[in-house]
């Protein structure tokens, strides 16, 4: 216990008697001289003491640099019981101008630094080869069109090793830039000098005509470097910010040429394709046209591609869905891509014509207009007006098909259609009433007419195509029921005729296509005549025989 009470003693003694250490030295150095324009480089401020960062005050650098981000570390070394404390600034500074700058002296606790003379030399006066870090720039072309897509081509050189950094874009004014793909990271022998290389691109779109000033991308980070401290005969790797910045480019932007005609798209190469079958197809009235249109520009931004306007015959109804956008990257060029589908449905049977396409652009390399075009194409459209005028019914269902969408053109066809289907109605009514009531060929007639309606509704149910069913339908049940019907009427007589008819309209005449059980559906419709004789039996009908 004594003991321990004489080493506390002890340490108080010998703290009480230590001297109060304070800075004493304060010294400056740059890690190189001369220094290329534009580049960066690190002045090092060491003081020999644990001080705060804010002891340092780098404001007077401001006028002659640009001044970056500051580093700030601290360590001790303790020999022969003598501790040594250090305090160490790194400041990454870039000059401003060309020739001979002065790095001012430092002060701290009235212990001053010696002043830098900086040589700051010309960009070509040193090959890039000796540098440790450098960057090069190029444009896809020195002129340009407004609304012309350039390629910026940017590569970072670096001899050192690389432990975080980032490559910022080139500011400009008056244009739009996007970077293009990702990064790619090769290495390159210059010299027998080994680099490692990260090469990024952007586009660029000018806006308006003029010069456009383009300064260059730049690079900032840390890298790993071989540093001696104190004299010591072992060196080490030390991390250290840099910073560099790819050269300025001047672009001069046209306008627009007087002579184009056109909704200005200015590429390399424009090419329009379609999707259309090689050999000539017949299609029936109603049926849907699927025309697929791609129109490609190289070295072209997809937001400048025109909208494709398409010319259709009047009895053609075209409904067109948005264009979709995109662009990728092909053997180093920008290739943008719009693609525009479009659904035609033909009114009447007949022969057409879908004129020509033709796309206006810009060739800036003959400097001439051109344009992308595909031919004139003919759709043979087949169909029967009989047929197509036995669907008026539909528009007696207006209120149960209004839950889906997509109606279009149908409630104008259907309104023709039903004018159509009543004056063949009047007819055929007066033609009944001038026919004697016993007459032999009206009852011929009445046993006939059933067998053909119910051969017609097997085949359409048998090869699943819903219109010809809704025209079978309602013919059938108008031979049963002996007067016209609806297909309001007959989903009326149940509740699972109601559901079909509806999947029936859905699939006839949306866009969408329902499911169908098609020999349920016939089940039903027998089922319905074998109910509706019962109902509608006479006191006569028991003589006659069944049939």
């Amino acid at each position: 216990m004594v003991i321990r009470h004489i080493l506390v003693l002890f340490i108080l003694a010998i703290t009480a008697t230590a001297p109060a250490y304070a800075i004493t030295s304060l010294q400056a150095s740059v890690d190189r001289n001369p220094v290329i324009e534009g580049e960066s480089l690190v002045l090092t401020v060491v003081a020999d003491d644990d001080l705060n960062s804010g002891e340092l005050n780098t404001s007077a650098l401001l006028k002659d640099f640009i001044v970056g981000r500051t580093s700030i570390s601290r360590s001790k070394q303790i020999m022969n019981f003598d501790a040594r404390n250090e305090t160490r600034w790194q400041v990454l500074i870039s000059p401003k101008t060309r020739g001979n700058i002065t790095i001012p002296a430092f002060q701290i606790q009235g212990v001053s630094s010696d002043p830098i003379t900086l040589s700051v030399v010309d960009r070509n006066s040193q090959p890039q080869q000796k540098q440790d870090i450098f960057m090069r720039a190029s444009l896809s072309s020195e002129e340009a069109y407004v609304g012309q897509m350039l390629t910026y081509r940017v590569k970072l050189f670096l001899a050192l090793e690389l432990q975080r950094g980032v490559l910022s874009a080139p500011v400009l004014q008056g244009a739009q830039i996007k970077q293009l793909g990702e990064d790619k990271d090769s290495n390159e022998i210059i010299n027998g000098k080994r680099y490692r290389v990260i090469e990024r691109a952007y586009s660029i779109v000018a806006d308006q005509p003029g010069e456009l000033t383009i300064n260059g991308a730049s690079f900032s980070g840390d890298v790993l470097v071989q540093a001696k401290r104190n004299g010591g005969m072992f060196s080490f790797n030390e991390s250290r910010p840099t910073q560099t910045q790819a050269p300025k480019s001047v672009v001069l932007i046209n306008p627009e040429p007087v002579e184009y005609q056109g909704q200005w798209l200015v590429s390399d190469l424009v090419v329009l394709k379609e999707d259309w079958p090689e050999s000539p197809v017949e299609y029936k009235v109603g049926d849907p046209i699927t025309r697929t249109l791609t129109l490609l520009a190289s070295n072209a931004d997809e937001t400048s591609l025109p909208e494709l306007q398409l010319s259709m015959p009047s009895a053609l109804k075209s409904y067109p869905e948005k264009p979709q956008r995109k662009s990728f990257v092909r053997d180093k060029q920008m290739v943008s891509q719009l693609t525009q589908t479009t659904a035609i449905v033909a009114t009447k049977a007949g022969t057409y014509t879908l004129p020509a396409i033709k796309v206006p652009w810009w060739n800036p390399h003959l400097k001439q207009q051109q344009y992308a075009t595909l031919p004139a194409r003919t759709v043979v459209v087949t169909g029967d007006a009989t047929e197509i005028a036995t669907r008026p019914e539909i528009t007696n269902t207006a209120t149960n098909t209004a839950a889906y969408t997509g109606a279009g053109y149908w409630p104008w066809v259907s309104a023709i259609l039903a004018i159509l289907w009543l004056v063949t109605l009047m007819l055929w009514l007066n033609a009944r009433k001038q026919q004697p009531q016993n007459s032999q060929p009206v009852e011929n007639d009445k046993v006939t007419q059933p067998v053909n309606s119910r051969k017609a509704l097997e085949s359409s149910c048998a090869a699943k195509d819903p219109t010809a069913v809704i025209n079978a339908l309602t013919a059938y049940f108008a031979d049963v029921y002996a007067k016209p019907m609806t297909l309001q009427d007959i989903a009326k007589q149940s509740t699972e005729l109601s559901s079909m008819v509806i999947a029936l309209q859905q699939s006839a005449y949306s866009e969408q296509s329902t499911k169908i059980d098609y020999p349920l559906l016939l089940k039903l419709a027998l089922s319905a005549k074998a109910t509706n004789k019962q109902q509608h039996t006479s006191a006569l009908s028991a003589l006659n025989p069944k049939p």
